[in-house]
């Protein structure tokens, strides 16, 4: 088992690890939008839902891994209306269509409109 770091995606907001390589498989930890260059998040769920990609894949990628490899993703959307913006967004990313459950929450860490985590060959 490797655990998986990288100043690439955001740091761990509490007890947890970005992920980890584990019998040729690559379990991310949930991902807000949260720039890890500025510590910012953007505004809207388009913006949001482009940032939380671009992390879960900077954590694929110290992995070995990559958007290709991805098996299955979970997506939390803090509003339900927003599942066609995020969608599209979501869409530019993962082209391999890997299998999802996406569903709506009460509420994220910080205030986010969505998180994604995934788990994807190694």
């Amino acid at each position: 088992m490797k655990k998986i770091e990288t100043k690439n995606a955001p740091g761990a907001i509490g007890p947890y690890s970005q992920g980890f390589v584990i019998n040729g498989f690559v379990f991310t930890s949930g991902q807000i939008a949260i720039d890890p260059a500025t510590g910012e998040m953007p505004e809207g769920i388009a913006a949001q839902t482009e940032q939380c990609c671009k992390n879960v894949l900077a954590i694929l990628e110290a992995a070995g891994s990559g958007a290709g490899k991805v098996i299955k993703t979970t997506c939390f959307l803090a509003e339900i209306a927003d599942f066609a913006a995020f969608n599209e967004a979501y869409a530019r990313y993962f082209t391999s269509k890997p299998a999802r459950s996406c569903v709506a929450v009460k509420d994220l860490p910080k205030g986010a409109l969505c998180e994604i985590e995934c788990i994807a060959e190694a």
